[in-house]
């Protein structure tokens, strides 16, 4: 089983996302926070797999709770619960340690599937997200500018999951793309971050598009 904690403000979202995790027979909510010092709290105290984090919460708001929680536990897996009035929490989320971008009004199954993906070692992003984060980080000063097809080394194949990871794609459509195992993706995925010295998968996508890797 999967082990899930909620934390969001709002009953109503709390109470469907509830809904939806008992539903399904391998994810079970352990706990449930309306703001991020419970969180942080029911997070030593219900030892979650994953939890669904919002973002803007009273007192300590979902980025600080985020960065708490994984200083403590960091194999605790957040996965960020997002609308377009919070892009400027994003990137700050991202540094907290988040592994994952979901949007609120997401399918069910993309949602369920987002929890599953996440709790297995993977970052789930949903695709409108991870352009987001990319255009931001693009059109940031700060954000490391890489030359038109840099050499890093890459294999065809390795150049060719570097495209679709700036097109957004998760691990099993790459996967289903290619005509691949999802472990060769990731593994795939491992050595491009090695060799590009990338962090995360959404510096990743972001060197893929300024590189013109992605079209």
């Amino acid at each position: 089983m999967i082990r899930v904690l909620l934390a969001d403000d709002q009953n109503l979202v709390r109470a469907g996302l509830r809904m939806l995790c008992a539903a399904a027979p391998d994810l079970e909510v352990v706990g449930e926070a309306d703001n991020g010092a419970e969180a942080v709290r029911l997070a030593d105290q219900v030892l979650p797999d994953v939890i669904l984090m919002d973002l803007r919460m009273p007192g300590v708001d979902g980025i600080t709770a985020t960065a708490r929680i994984l200083a403590a536990r960091p194999t605790v897996r957040v996965v960020v619960l997002t609308t377009f009035d919070d892009d400027d929490h994003l990137y700050p989320a991202l540094a907290a340690g988040a592994c994952g971008f979901l949007v609120k009004d997401a399918a069910p199954e993309d949602l369920l599937d987002g929890v599953r993906r996440a709790a297995a070692g993977d970052s789930p992003f949903s695709p409108a997200v991870l352009r987001r984060l990319v255009a931001s980080a693009v059109h940031s000063r700060s954000a490391p500018a890489y030359p038109a097809r840099p050499n890093f080394g890459l294999t065809p194949r390795e150049t060719e999951v570097l495209a679709l990871v700036g097109e957004g794609l998760s691990n099993g459509e790459i996967a289903e793309r290619l005509h691949l195992g999802v472990t060769t993706v990731k593994t795939h995925i491992a050595s491009l971050m090695t060799k590009t010295g990338t962090p995360n998968r959404v510096r990743l996508a972001v060197l893929a598009v300024q590189s013109g890797v992605t079209a």
